[in-house]
């Protein structure tokens, strides 16, 4: 099956389910059915394979070993497709077995679904969802793991879409997160942790980033936290679809109940790359003023903003000699007065390696503007005591309301990030000492890097693009109009 093929037909399913569920629900349906519909295909190929292996041996070819994951008796989906009345109920028994028999792997993976629920998902919709994932073989010689893994990386962006402001509670925009993976560079045997790790996509782009440099991959370790059930379930899913087993994803509140740990305290990690929800106001900043993980290092944020809070929880997971962290958030943590302590007491620590100020439009359907926030524990000689400002606010590529990162884009912010030189217009390196006595500890990147002509320029250029194509759309839709009037008998 090609890529577009697939995505074509995962889609498909979603429409099945249009005007009966809200779009923002549609994923707590169709990533379950996806997961138990490979799942069960890739068991019926492995089963095959075991029965030429043996000699048409039945019992070897069920057994355990022979399997990725078991599916008990009665619980595959071909059993579930038979069922005609009480389709939910079947599925819900189907799902759950299979959870059971696979409880270290698949505890809580497909979800909380309401699949008994008829008002909201009758028997002849469900069916019908079904019979559509059932006219496609998902086995791994049909269907590729890179191929899955790319089908359901575009099933979470369109939800994404679908999703309005909630999105970005799952999503983050992926060219952003190449740019991260770029600056942090895992390497191999090395872990990699996101402490708000939404639907998985930036751990995953850590074994992504070794795989296309020809580096070993396998053996990268991957841990996140995820407040959401359904968005940690979907996590887990898009490991397993990708062929990734070197992952701990655990559900919970990272800020109140951190729960990745290591002899009762917090464990620590090689990388950790992050895009947390930002300006969270309610959230436990009594427990954290006594947080029992030592994270309150600098200090306690205030009530209405939690933005530090998680900073500091990540800082305090870092190993202490290779760890290293980036950070998408809004330009708010750079330079609110609230803040102000705590984040000077971060750059007296000589933490601050490098912030990056980003374009518009790249947090999921929010129109502002982020930047990027690089620490690292241990700096190397030529960048200890300095940090490096970088004003990327015009290399994005902007069409409406959709922004993205292109490689130009990505190439030109990575190099200056690594060469560590000041670039006019573009990059400026400080002293810790300048940004603490002469900007009171301000990190807003338009203190240090004057935007030059060139800003007016791309503005420019953007404009002209997205004039140029609505004017496009707009001349097709006029030819499409005097198409349907000329099938008419209308002459115009």
């Amino acid at each position: 099956m090609t890529k577009k093929q697939l995505e074509d037909y995962l889609w498909g399913a979603a429409n099945i389910l249009r005007g009966m569920i809200d779009a923002a629900d549609f994923k707590q349906y169709i990533f379950p059915l996806l997961f138990f519909k490979r799942i069960s295909d890739v068991w019926d190929e492995e089963y095959q394979i075991a029965l030429e292996e043996s000699g048409n041996d039945l019992d070897y070819a069920e057994f355990r070993e022979n399997h990725r994951f078991e599916i008990p008796k009665k619980c595959h989906w071909e059993d579930v497709r038979r069922k005609t009345v009480d389709v939910g109920a079947a599925l819900q028994k189907a799902l759950h077995g299979i959870e059971k028999s696979n409880f270290d792997l698949l505890h809580d993976v497909f979800g909380d679904a309401q699949w008994t629920n008829k008002k909201r998902l009758s028997d002849e919709k469900l069916l019908d969802l079904i019979e559509h994932f059932s006219q496609m073989d998902l086995s791994v010689k049909n269907v590729p793991h890179d191929i899955m893994g790319e089908g359901y990386e575009y099933l979470i962006k369109k939800f994404a879409d679908d999703s309005g402001h909630t999105a970005a509670e799952f999503y983050t925009n992926r060219t952003v997160v190449k740019l991260m993976t770029i600056i942090t560079d895992p390497q191999p045997g090395e872990s990699v942790y996101d402490p708000t790790c939404g639907s998985g996509g930036i751990l995953l782009n850590s074994a992504l980033h070794l795989k296309e440099q020809g580096k070993e991959y396998r053996n990268l370790k991957l841990f996140g936290q995820e407040l959401n059930l359904i968005t940690s379930a979907i996590a887990r899913m898009n490991m397993f679809m990708h062929n990734v087993d070197e992952f701990e994803i655990v559900q919970g509140d990272t800020l109140d109940n951190p729960q990745l740990l290591e002899d009762d305290e917090l464990r620590k990690f090689d990388v950790i790359m992050a895009n947390p929800p930002y300006s969270v106001k309610r959230w436990n900043q009594n427990k954290f003023t006594n947080d029992p993980f030592g994270r309150n290092i600098w200090g306690t944020p205030p009530q209405g903003c939690a933005d530090y809070a998680f900073q500091q929880h990540i800082i305090k997971s870092l190993k202490p000699d290779t760890g290293r962290c980036v950070v998408l958030w809004p330009h708010g943590v750079l330079f609110r007065d609230a803040e102000s302590d705590i984040r000077k007491k971060m750059i007296e620590a000589d933490l601050v390696d490098a912030v990056i100020g980003l374009g518009k439009n790249l947090f999921y359907n929010s129109s502002m503007e982020s930047c990027l926030l690089v620490c690292r524990m241990k700096k190397t000689k030529d960048r200890k005591g300095k940090i490096i400002f970088i004003n990327a606010v015009d290399e994005v590529r902007l069409e409406r309301s959709n922004a993205w990162l292109e490689p130009k884009h990505i190439k030109k912010v990575a190099d200056a990030y690594w060469k560590f030189k000041d670039v006019d217009c573009f990059a400026k390196v400080m002293s810790k000492e300048e940004v603490l006595k002469e900007n009171n500890g301000n990190l807003s990147v338009q203190l240090y890097v004057k935007r030059g002509n060139n800003g007016q320029e791309h503005e420019l250029e953007d404009l002209l693009k997205m004039t140029k194509s609505n004017q496009s759309q707009l001349n097709q839709k006029i030819d499409n109009l005097f198409k349907q009037l000329n099938k008419l008998g209308i002459n115009v």
